[in-house]
């Protein structure tokens, strides 16, 4: 009777029950699951924002550590995202300019908002109101109607840069976008938008501080650290924004 000479080799043997052990091992990590994934930056921001502004509405303002928190994560987020909302608790968005777009001047009432400059370089301007010095708490007015603001920022900005917040009265509540080249910002807002709310977008016009002089009597600094701000009726003409659905990642929980 013949035998074949390859399993009576001791090597032929060797190779066989190694080729078999491959076999039992391939089949053996295919029912193994999988390990979880990291979760996507723009996940964690999600996520973040959830637990920072869960009991947010008009004037609310987080922690100081919630802040640091938020903006950490912030901080981590790369390109390519665009929009998505956490019901009425905050809003997540990239604004994406071309080169000279300017988005104008205006606020963020009872807000905070933590900005992160993603690409390109932008000139920002910011502002926040000044209240008489008298301890009133009112804004300092002029005669026509104006009121004065302070220079917050007057800055341009390269990515990467630190990422920012601005808060219900300070940290340069109302602010301009200028684009140097062509950029996006990154923005986070909590609470939202909402005109039913009291969270109306408002658009201002800049007068020069000399255009209405001794109105602002017991004012400190040099007049070029102020201006007084006209609301605009309505949002500017010549302001387009074209609205992108969000493509990233997918949100759990959302």
């Amino acid at each position: 009777m013949g035998v074949d000479g390859g399993l009576a080799d001791p090597k032929g043997r060797a190779e066989l029950a190694t080729e078999k052990y491959t076999d039992s091992s391939r089949k053996k990590k295919r029912r193994q699951k999988k390990p979880a994934s990291t979760p996507s930056a723009v996940q964690r921001l999600f996520e973040t924002c959830k637990e920072v502004f869960a009991h947010g509405g008009r004037g609310f303002i987080p922690s100081a550590d919630d802040v640091e928190r938020l903006r950490s994560v912030v901080g981590r987020v790369d390109v390519g995202y665009a929009y998505c909302s956490l019901q009425d608790l905050v809003h997540i968005g990239i604004f994406c300019l071309p080169q000279a777009a300017v988005i104008p001047l205006h606020n963020h009432p009872g807000m905070t908002v933590v900005s992160k400059l993603l690409f390109g370089s932008m000139h920002i301007k910011s502002y926040d109101w000044v209240n008489d010095p008298e301890g009133s708490n009112e804004k300092i007015k002029s005669s026509n109607g104006t009121c004065l603001a302070k220079v917050n920022t007057d800055a341009i900005f390269k990515a990467p840069c630190e990422t920012s917040v601005l808060y219900p009265t300070t940290g340069g509540n109302m602010h301009c976008f200028t684009a140097v080249t062509s950029c996006a910002v990154l923005d986070v807002l909590g609470p939202p938008y909402n005109d039913d709310e009291g969270r109306a977008c408002t658009y201002y016009k800049e007068y020069a501080f000399s255009s209405f002089p001794g109105k602002a009597i017991g004012v400190s600094g040099e007049s070029k650290e102020y201006a007084w701000l006209e609301e605009r009726e309505s949002k500017p003409d010549d302001l387009v924004v074209r609205g992108a659905e969000y493509r990233g990642p997918k949100i759990v929980g959302r």
